[in-house]
Parts: C-alpha cells; structure tokens; sequence
C-alpha cells in the first residue's frame, strides 16, 4: 500500500462555470481533458504519443464512461452506461483521493485494475462484486466498492447529458469544491466470466490521454 497524501499545492486555474462540451474534433477533446488535470494537479502537463493500442477481443462493445469526483475529494466514482441517457450498468467508487488519480493521468497513461477473489465471489456477476482491490498503474493504492445510484448522482449526470465526449468542471457548494469530469467513450471487452476491461477511444488521430479500467476475478 502506498501513501497517498495530498501533496504541495500550487496555484489552480479555476472553471467558475458550468461546462458543457460537445467535441465532434480531436483537438477540443484534447483542450478539454488538459484543462481538466490544470485544475487537479499544480502543473500543467504535455501527454506524450500514445503507444500502439492493446489488441482488443473481438467480443466488445462500446458503452460510456464518466469518471468524476471533487477537486478536494477523497473518493473518485467511475459509471458505466449503455448510453448517456441510460441507467448505470455499474457504478463503482474508487477509495483515492481526486488529486492522486489526476496525478496518475498526467503521464498520458492510466491503468486502473480492480482485482477480487474467486473463492469468495464466485457465483456471482463481476457487476455484483460488491468489493474490490484496486491497483493504479501496477502499484496497490487501496480498494473500490459497487455502489447503487444517490440523489446526487442522478443529479451530476443529468447536468451532463449534453456532455458525449468531454471533461470539464461543474461547480457545486459543497466543502470538496468543484466536480470534475471526465466523459468518453470506452471499448467494452468481455474475456471471461471472470474478466472484463473497458478501454477508452480516443478520437481518431489524437496522442492523448490512454485510460483502461479492467475486472480481475481470480
């Protein structure tokens, strides 16, 4: 386990409004993601070229994805939904704070794997795994949880409905300060019954962000 404290500080560019972001072209995509990590980690930070994709199973699909927590908060919630206007297939909540996973994506690359034990959670679903080990790039950082829909939920994502690809910052009163985002579309692949990832699609041409998020029952 490793520590996870909250670091120096240095000055934030601050979003006071709302956003609402459509992006249709690679470069938007790429402006808004960046403004995204200005506002969780000092510095800000050029990604380097995405390497060559992982082969991916020809058993997918495609769904989205919304990774979203506050700028001041300890726990970060990750949904996927068969379209922005569905109901959550899965709603898990990573135990870190904001700050650490935006750390993690600076470097253009984020691999986030969520591991449980087969003898305990063998008859059920991976949706239905209620608790999980969670790894950040390979290194242990604490666990994640299965959670149903809040009030507050319903709230982020139907203030977010307009939003297809995109992150950006919505503010809200709360004492953890302004909601961050992040909203894109993934690559469901279905290995087994007993693993599952979801690869996030960057739009064509882009050297961005490269964000996976894998199941592991074993």
């Amino acid at each position: 386990m490793i520590h996870l404290g909250s670091g120096q500080r240095g000055p934030l560019h601050i979003i006071d409004t709302a956003t609402s972001v459509e992006c249709g072209r690679e470069v938007r995509f790429r402006r808004s993601f960046r403004t995204l990590v200005e506002c969780m980690v000092p510095a800000c930070c050029a990604f380097p070229p995405s390497s060559t994709s992982d082969a991916l199973s020809s058993d997918s699909d495609s769904v989205t994805g919304t990774i979203f927590g506050h700028r001041k908060g300890r726990r970060v919630s990750f949904c996927i939904q068969d379209d922005i206007r569905s109901h959550p297939l899965l709603l898990l909540e990573f135990a870190v704070p904001t700050s650490y996973l935006a750390r993690e994506m600076q470097y253009g690359l984020l691999r986030i794997a969520l591991k449980c034990d087969h003898r305990r959670h063998k008859d059920c679903s991976l949706y239905d795994v209620p608790v999980w080990c969670l790894y950040c790039n390979g290194r242990k950082v604490g666990f994640a949880i299965r959670r149903q829909m809040t009030t507050a939920d319903t709230t982020v994502l139907k203030l977010m409905q307009s939003v297809s690809v995109g992150a950006g910052v919505l503010p809200k009163p709360e004492d953890d300060g302004d909601l961050l985002y992040l909203r894109a579309t993934f690559d469901r692949v279905i290995g087994s019954a007993d693993s599952e990832s979801f690869h996030m699609i960057n739009p064509v041409g882009s050297s961005g962000q490269e964000l996976s998020v894998f199941l592991l029952r074993s």
